[in-house]
């Protein structure tokens, strides 16, 4: 009699299932369907607060006073030829990034328009690292993922204009969107919650440092003020916001503490506006916030308020490619490992400013600076540098506690004196800080030559480490 025979799976292929069984699973989670209709909000409420940014910095004069005013730029490294525009340049370019704003509200030329957009915000962000604002940042990123989500595929202009003449450049109308377009902005949206949190997970802010310096200097806060020197309240609010930041998102997206969550959002960014002069953030983040409520509630609320529309039949799945759920998987996990970048390189972030950027380290720390630059020739002659010179009292203030800044200006100094016929000078640099309330202690290696060494994006041996500790007294 003949044996029969079975094909037994290999011990590799018994291992991958599980893995691109699950791969699979989420791909098809991500292409089911979901209602357009909060993704239509947030194009609304992303191009009105652009167009609102773009008119605060033209009519209060920031635009002369970051881009055109100063003689020298702290670009970015690797982008050197990123300079501002000349004479009226730069706003001309702030009118027409108004204008895409507009375009992206009405969802007219919407694809044309993200692109351009999220260049030239790119191109404002990428002059000066003394303008570096994590909302800024926040924004590159968004208005970057934008240019891939279908937001004009309804209540647009060119879901309106679609079927007419011009109807290859406009968009297919749909009511409903895939269901990856909704998580990509949630996630986007939910990073600098999250990782907000995860940095105040540090010795300084768990001893509610800076918030009890910034508190004692704001006691005309309404009702609360007249607590803020008090510990409980220091420590309350240090506290709060860690958990806030830890706990907001999933508490959103979950139906039965979402009221809870929003209305502890809401006034943890209506206090920041009162507290803190940071911008369009907390405006920005209150309106995003809505984006964890369920996908169909501006439907809903304008049906409530008489503008009933039928909703077109619900696909079954909007696919997506093996292609882009490969691209969306390495675009989430970049956003995931670039803030914890630090946890690998030596030293205090707060202190070296290595991967502090990028990470969402907002509002934790409080620095205090002096810094002084000297130049020696090749005669042995020495002399003070005038800052003030080349740089404004921002860019002076930022750079006195940021090591790749002040080597970029040591390089600068050196090619200035080249330029005056000096040949080539060593450049040296005092500089003492204090961090959240520490005893200044200096924070670069007088004795190195700036001007040698060069710029990188790594750490540098000549910034020395943070030894002051926080409350030198304590037992």
């Amino acid at each position: 009699m003949e044996a029969t025979t079975r094909k037994v799976p290999s011990q590799k292929s018994s291992q991958m299932a599980p893995t691109s069984s699950w791969g699979q699973a989420v791909r098809q989670w991500l292409q089911t369907p979901v209602d357009i209709a909060v993704l239509v909000y947030f194009r609304i409420a992303f191009g009105a607060i652009m167009i609102w940014e773009m008119w605060r910095y033209t009519d209060r004069g920031w635009i002369s006073r970051y881009w055109i005013e100063p003689s020298f730029n702290f670009t970015y490294y690797g982008f050197d030829w990123v300079q501002p525009w000349p004479g009226i340049g730069m706003y001309i370019h702030f009118g027409v990034m108004a204008l895409l704003a507009l375009f992206i509200l009405l969802g007219l030329w919407y694809r044309f328009s993200t692109i351009l957009f999220f260049l030239g915000f790119s191109y404002i962000f990428l002059l000066e690292q003394a303008q570096y604002l994590n909302h800024f940042y926040l924004i590159i990123l968004i208005s970057f993922i934008m240019i891939f989500l279908p937001a004009n595929r309804a209540f647009s202009v060119d879901a309106w204009r679609s079927g007419s003449r011009f109807g290859k450049l406009s968009a297919s109308r749909s009511d409903w969107m895939p269901g990856w377009s909704l998580w990509l902005l949630r996630f986007q949206i939910a990073v600098p919650y999250f990782f907000g949190g995860i940095a105040k997970l540090n010795g300084d802010w768990l001893q509610a440092q800076p918030m009890e310096i910034w508190l004692a200097s704001r006691t005309d806060f309404p009702l609360i003020g007249q607590y803020f020197t008090e510990k409980w309240m220091v420590y309350g609010i240090s506290y709060g916001g860690l958990l806030l930041d830890l706990l907001v998102v999933p508490f959103l997206l979950w139906r039965k503490t979402r009221p809870f969550a929003f209305i502890a959002a809401l006034t943890f960014h209506l206090m920041n506006v009162r507290l803190f002069s940071i911008g369009i953030f907390p405006w920005f983040m209150i309106a995003a916030t809505a984006v964890f409520f369920d996908p169909s509630w501006p439907r809903q609320l304008l049906k409530s308020l008489g503008f009933s529309k039928q909703t077109e039949p619900k696909p079954d799945k909007i696919s997506l490619s093996k292609i882009g759920f490969a691209l969306l998987a390495s675009y989430v996990l970049l956003q995931i490992l670039l803030p914890l970048r630090h946890y690998i390189i030596p030293g205090n972030v707060s202190w070296t400013e290595d991967g502090h950027r990028f990470a969402w380290h907002m509002k934790l720390r409080d620095k205090d600076a002096d810094i002084t630059f000297f130049i020696t020739d090749e005669a042995g002659e020495r002399w003070q540098a005038d800052s003030s010179l080349h740089l404004t009292a921002r860019q002076q203030r930022k750079m006195s506690t940021r090591p790749y800044m002040v080597v970029q200006y040591a390089h600068f100094l050196a090619a200035e004196m080249a330029e005056q016929g000096q040949g080539e000078v060593v450049v040296q640099a005092e500089a003492w800080v204090s961090l959240n309330g520490r005893s200044p202690q200096q924070l670069i290696d007088p004795t190195v030559n700036l001007a040698a060494q060069p710029r990188t994006i790594w750490p540098v041996e000549w910034v020395l480490p943070l030894t002051t500790p926080l409350f030198p007294n304590n037992p």
